[in-house]
């Protein structure tokens, strides 16, 4: 009996206290101005019909006071492109929304366009309205037309036909898209091409792939996710993968943020005035192939910017080659690497000649010990020339060749800080500074079959190595 009266005296002080702290907040008006995280959203370019990232504004109550934001609502109302979530519940308008005293609110704002041209500028603003004063948030968005290629099931997704893609509309590319045998795809300059995760092209046999950018206008050709953090991550989408006997042709364009940027077996491939830079293996895989690059400029690959497998026939004149990553620093770096070798799809070792590698008024640097590799394989030819060209070299048992008193380097240098601007991706410029020891030191009848730089400046006269004058 005495339990029971205990048990029953101490349910009725329970309620009693919770009564007591029963919760009675009275809520008043703004006296002052809310703050923001950030007064402007800018969306990444987003694509007709896709809805975008989300993004977050956060809403402080500076005051020592609980307060009622009268009114939240976009300026455009029902007919905005923008949705946006205020503190978990979506709409367009938002009435007396409480906030806590010292505290902040969550916005969530997206953006699902539907485009009117080939590029427009979408644009509203978040409005709160209270008796302190009228504030805004702004929104602004890039919105740009596109064209679909989705491979599923029942869809191989291939070109059959000769095909030119112009700058109209961005291709966003979905799963595998693949140029059949002794096709030609033309992509026009100003042309952005974007993979989807796990994405890639794969060119045919006997097919050619022209890549047409020109000065200002580059092809693009990246993943989808535009976030700006993104510029700088590598592995959002696999490859452009060149069958053996194809063809490709590239001028000005930027390759970036894949797993491989040009995987080429046996591929004959011309390129100028390019950038391909932040892979997670490398910027360019080449298995028995011919490459003649010129003013090309490659930085922040996993394994090397440059990989040649099985030899072939190489040439890169005025090249950039760097290797500077924070994201990928645990892996190898290579700027170029060379071998005899290749492991095929069989997991059989082949080996081939390198017929010759050509490196002339170049710059091969990065920060490790050592920017070149090559592993000579016993009785396989191995050609090489190196002319006046810059390299970090850290000695012949790393590097695989020896650089002093060796005829296959010619007036080159070794371990002379190039002193780029900026070697980081996040704000990538490879030209070197005025007072770089690469300047001046390039080969003037070299210099004259690229007689100008990859932003079209002379460099006739003192050439300077590298693709920048």
């Amino acid at each position: 009996m005495k339990f029971k009266l205990l048990l029953a005296l101490s349910f009725w002080m329970l309620l009693i206290v919770v009564s007591c702290n029963k919760d009675d907040i009275s809520f008043d008006a703004p006296s002052q101005q809310l703050s923001f995280s950030r007064d402007t959203v800018f969306c990444d370019t987003v694509y007709h019909q896709v809805r975008s990232e989300t993004y977050v504004v956060k809403v402080y109550n500076n005051e020592n006071k609980d307060i009622l934001i009268p009114r939240i609502n976009l300026e455009k109302g029902a007919t905005s492109l923008y949705k946006i979530n205020v503190d978990g519940k979506p709409g367009y308008d938002f009435k007396d929304v409480p906030l806590r005293k010292k505290d902040s609110l969550y916005i969530f704002v997206e953006i699902a366009p539907q485009a009117t041209g080939p590029e427009a500028i979408a644009e509203d603003r978040v409005i709160f309205t209270s008796p302190a004063g009228q504030q805004h948030v702004t929104l602004f968005s890039v919105v740009q037309d596109a064209e679909f290629f989705i491979q599923t099931p029942t869809n191989p997704n291939l070109i059959t036909n000769n095909t030119t893609w112009n700058n109209d509309k961005a291709k966003i590319i979905y799963g595998d898209l693949t140029v059949n045998p002794n096709v030609v795809l033309n992509i026009q300059a100003g042309t952005k091409v974007y993979f989807h995760k796990n994405s890639g092209m794969k060119v045919s046999t006997g097919s050619t792939l022209n890549i047409n950018g020109i000065l200002d206008k580059e092809v693009i050709l990246r993943g989808d996710r535009n976030d700006a953090d993104h510029d700088t991550l590598p592995k959002n989408w696999n490859s452009i993968r060149m069958a053996a006997n194809s063809t490709l042709n590239m001028n000005h364009a930027r390759l970036f943020g894949g797993t491989r940027g040009l995987d080429m077996r046996q591929t004959n491939a011309t390129i100028s005035n390019s950038f391909i830079h932040t892979f997670q293996e490398y910027g360019i895989y080449a298995v028995g192939s011919t490459v003649n690059a010129k003013n090309l400029v490659m930085n922040n690959c996993g394994e090397s910017c440059i990989g040649i497998f099985l030899g072939g026939n190489h040439t890169y004149t005025h090249a950039t080659i760097a290797n500077y990553s924070r994201v990928l620093s645990s892996m190898n770096r290579n700027g170029i690497f060379a071998t005899n070798e290749w492991k095929n799809d069989a997991g059989q070792t082949d080996q081939g000649a390198l017929q010759q590698l050509n490196i002339r008024n170049s710059i091969v640097y990065s920060d490790r010990d050592n920017a070149v590799n090559f592993e000579q394989t016993p009785g396989q030819q191995f050609n090489f020339i190196i002319q006046n060209s810059l390299l970090k070299y850290s000695g012949t048992t790393e590097a695989g060749f020896p650089f002093d008193n060796n005829t296959s380097v010619i007036q080159s240098f070794k371990n002379e800080d190039p002193q780029f601007v900026n070697y980081f991706t996040a704000h990538l410029n490879l030209r070197v500074k005025p007072n770089s020891f690469a300047r001046g030191k390039g080969n003037t009848t070299i210099a004259g079959t690229v007689p100008t730089d990859i932003v079209n400046v002379s460099r006739t006269t003192n050439p300077t190595l590298g693709a920048y004058q």
